[in-house]
């Protein structure tokens, strides 16, 4: 067993684990995520966010000072960019100190991230250029087939805009959608959309990795983006999800995403070595 740190917070119930790792010397594997994340068994989460220097990144080639936020899906899977994460990455590198300002850069396997600490409180999260597929994509659940929308925020979606009179509630989302893997081969997160007013909506998500979360930063963005390009509206736009409602904002080349993060909890987690499972002997079989 190793003994490891680590904070426990979330951005409108979308939870995160996250990891002090300045130099990398933690032995991060998916075995060891999917136990952080286990519900029962472990700490619980939709993810781990581990705080590393990007000097420590092999991957990264940019400045090595910054701080990299290294997500990771639940399943153990690496992900490019998480919009919530980022919220709280910002905010849990403000609470420990690692930062002495409240406008960052953050490191990304999307690139480079601004988030910035609002005077209400709020988290603001620059998502970077939002890309919206003008060609028509699809998706089936539960027997039935809906055109989508690719959307690029650093990270794939396919966007499901639903008719009027849709119930959203009743999707069954336990079980993952099936999308077009010629759009997408390396899997995709899927939202399920509702436009409630101008420039409201709700929207439930199936998260690559994952599962359903009660809420998904990137794919708020992706569903306004996708609602913006076909209506043509400008201004932000506030959007509800089973965790609570965040705000979108469109500049020229950007979005952003607002909403709540808090660090709840801190602690130490016993972290099992997962070769003493691997070598455990085989169990005798029963007579």
């Amino acid at each position: 067993m190793d003994t490891w740190g680590f904070a426990k917070g979330h951005g409108t119930r979308n939870d995160f684990v996250l990891l002090k790792d300045r130099t990398g010397s933690v032995a991060l594997g998916p075995e060891q995520v999917r136990f952080l994340c286990d519900r029962h068994g472990g700490i619980g989460a939709d993810g781990v966010i581990r705080a590393i220097k990007a000097a420590h990144v092999p991957e990264w080639d940019g400045d090595p000072d910054l701080w990299f936020m290294d997500y990771r899906n639940a399943d153990g899977s690496l992900a490019e960019m998480c919009g919530n994460g980022l919220r709280v990455f910002g905010r849990f590198l403000m609470e420990e100190d690692l930062v002495d300002s409240k406008d960052l850069v953050i490191a990304t396997r999307a690139g480079l991230r601004g988030v910035r600490e609002l005077p209400d409180g709020r988290m603001c999260a620059h998502m970077g250029a939002v890309r919206v597929s003008p060609e028509p994509t699809w998706v089936s659940h539960d027997g039935r087939r809906f055109e989508a929308t690719a959307v690029d925020v650093g990270n794939p979606h396919a966007v499901v805009l639903l008719p009027a009179d849709a119930d959203l509630a009743s999707f069954d989302l336990s079980r993952a959608p099936r999308f077009d893997e010629g759009v997408f081969p390396e899997g995709v997160n899927v939202e399920f959309v509702h436009v409630d007013g101008e420039r409201d909506l709700s929207v439930r998500v199936y998260e690559r990795g994952s599962g359903e979360t009660l809420s998904c930063g990137t794919g708020v963005v992706a569903a306004a983006a996708r609602a913006r390009a076909r209506d043509g509206l400008i201004g932000n736009y506030a959007v509800a999800v089973p965790g609570g409602r965040l705000e979108v904002a469109f500049g020229e080349d950007r979005a952003e995403l607002i909403g709540l993060a808090v660090i709840v909890a801190r602690g130490e987690v016993l972290v099992p070595d997962p070769r003493a499972h691997r070598d455990a002997p085989a169990a005798p079989a029963e007579s």
